[in-house]
């Protein structure tokens, strides 16, 4: 008879199939399982897409997406959510009243605005609603740059919006917590910024890598579902998870003719060099 394992936690991903296994739900079962998680998803949506870009995307119709989420809840304990693209405003609305189901797990939130390369994926109805169905039930969310500063625009604005001030209006729309992430902005190394209530809770500066990446947001945001649901606070989880991406990236590989993919595994090939290095030594 099977053993229920209190130490295999369960995270259940909302987020798009990406066919190169570099972004989406892909990237999020590898981060998951990487991490010491049981994934569970609910697909949002089919991409066409390489590499280099998204060609085509279609979601997938709101009652599948709930009786695939509902049917693993029923069954599933779940010990954190993590939403990723999500394609349409129908599916916003679903994954909102799913999740509000559960106000006591931790929801990830990972704002998938647009492609690598710039391809638009969510229009201003789908990001209306997240403002109004999601924001107000999320633990953390975790923008880069331009996204942060769509999300929170303002008619108001006759300039774009200072990232703090960014951050302290999804605050006031309801996340909890924001983690804004530098890839996009053009400083030497990548600063990531974690936001809370009241205000800056911690800067982190990274190495900015050559190069670009497809789905480091998508593994970002795993890890830190990944790092909630085993137990760390979301301080602890920002951190162990932004570590956990960096060594992904730097271990990254070009699978195709477009951007380099991140190596969830990539401790696991460390560890067999670390082997193969002491058979040779003995």
């Amino acid at each position: 008879m099977p053993i229920v394992s209190a130490n295999l936690p369960q995270v259940l991903v909302f987020a798009a199939s990406d066919p190169t296994g570099g972004a989406g739900i892909q990237a999020d079962l590898l981060t998951l399982a990487s991490l010491g998680c049981h994934p569970l998803s609910a697909l949002t949506a089919l991409t066409v897409q390489d590499t280099s870009g998204v060609v085509a995307m279609q979601p997938v119709a709101a009652e599948l997406l709930e009786q695939q989420a509902r049917t693993v809840l029923e069954d599933m304990p779940v010990a954190a959510f993590k939403i990723g693209l999500i394609g349409s405003v129908e599916n916003v609305l679903a994954i909102a009243e799913i999740v509000g189901d559960y106000p006591e797990i931790p929801l990830v939130f990972d704002p998938v605005l647009a492609s690598g390369r710039g391809d638009a994926l969510s229009g201003e109805e789908i990001i209306a609603a997240m403002r109004e169905m999601l924001l107000p039930q999320t633990t953390i969310i975790t923008p880069n740059a331009p996204e942060a500063r769509r999300l929170a625009e303002s008619d108001e604005d006759e300039n774009e919006p200072a990232l703090d001030v960014c951050a302290a209006r999804l605050i006031e729309m309801g996340a909890q917590y924001v983690l804004i992430t530098g890839t996009h902005e053009s400083t030497p190394e990548v600063i990531n910024t974690l936001y809370g209530p009241d205000g800056v809770i911690r800067h982190d500066r990274w190495e900015r890598l050559p190069g670009s990446y497809h789905g480091s947001g998508c593994t970002l945001a795993s890890a830190i579902a990944g790092c909630l649901a085993g137990g760390a606070s979301v301080e602890e989880a920002v951190r162990d998870a932004q570590d956990y991406t960096w060594q992904a990236l730097r271990h990254g590989f070009r699978g195709g003719m477009g951007q380099f993919i991140p190596d969830r595994l990539f401790w696991a090939r460390e560890d067999d060099e670390a082997k193969e290095a002491g058979d040779g030594a003995s």
